[in-house]
């Protein structure tokens, strides 16, 4: 069996002797180096070709967030997972800008750990799961699109390829509705939804929600500033 290789970069020596041995025992994973957080840690993650890179962004914060940021630029196919201190809104938010795809707090175990690295090697963002459990850091993450769009920054003019129905239901999905509720408003089943959403992963070739959603906000073609139509008053005749 192959194993998934990867590189450990955390300020505490301890700490990645611990995490080392214990990922030691799992028999697909294995650490093929480590360092701390300082200048050298960028040439070592080339020279070692990892496919997985675990990086401490605890103190000093923006030296392993800035660490993270030229990881992904400079090789994009090495994947970066967070090693957060403290599981909050802002070290989460500052890890998705990093361009990390994983996110986990120190205190997790190997047992933890290893699920997480296995998910993200198989293609899963699972970052954008955290996001949708946070909705002040997922309005953040939309906001900053938007912002970007409004200046005209990173904005490209694409036709939509989905349905008008298919755009209303990921504006839901923008302002943090669940199926159940989307459903309720649209007054359509729940299963029906759900064959919605496979449709618009596939279409945008999304891996989650989370992702299509801000592929829709990147591309202008949703707003969480416009409530979807289902959800603006009817007009009254007179």
């Amino acid at each position: 069996m192959e194993k998934i290789k990867v590189f450990v970069v955390d300020s505490s020596a301890l700490f990645r002797d611990g995490l080392r041995q214990a990922l030691s025992r799992t028999e697909d994973i294995e650490v093929v180096a480590e360092t701390g957080v300082n200048d050298e840690a960028l040439e070592l993650i080339a020279s070692f070709s990892p496919e997985i890179v675990l990086l401490d962004i605890g103190l000093p914060l923006l030296t392993g967030l800035n660490l993270g940021r030229q990881i992904t630029q400079r090789s994009p196919a090495i994947l970066v997972v967070i090693l957060a201190p403290y599981d909050d809104d802002e070290h989460l938010f500052q890890a998705i800008k990093s361009g990390a795809v994983g996110y986990v707090n120190k205190e997790a175990t190997a047992d933890e750990l290893a699920p997480t690295i296995r998910r993200i090697h198989q293609g899963e963002r699972t970052i954008n799961e955290m996001v949708l459990r946070r909705p002040r850091v997922a309005e953040k993450v939309l906001k900053q699109f938007q912002d970007f769009s409004l200046m005209g920054v990173a904005m490209e003019t694409l036709a939509s390829p989905l349905t008008p129905r298919e755009l209303e239901i990921l504006s839901y999905v923008a302002r943090g509705y669940i199926n159940k509720q989307v459903a309720h408003n649209l007054g359509i089943s729940e299963q029906t939804i759900k064959n919605h959403m496979s449709s618009i992963l596939r279409k945008l070739d999304a891996n989650d929600r989370t992702q299509a959603v801000v592929l829709a906000m990147h591309y202008g073609w949703i707003s969480t500033q416009v409530k979807p139509l289902s959800e603006q008053p009817t007009a009254i005749s007179q």
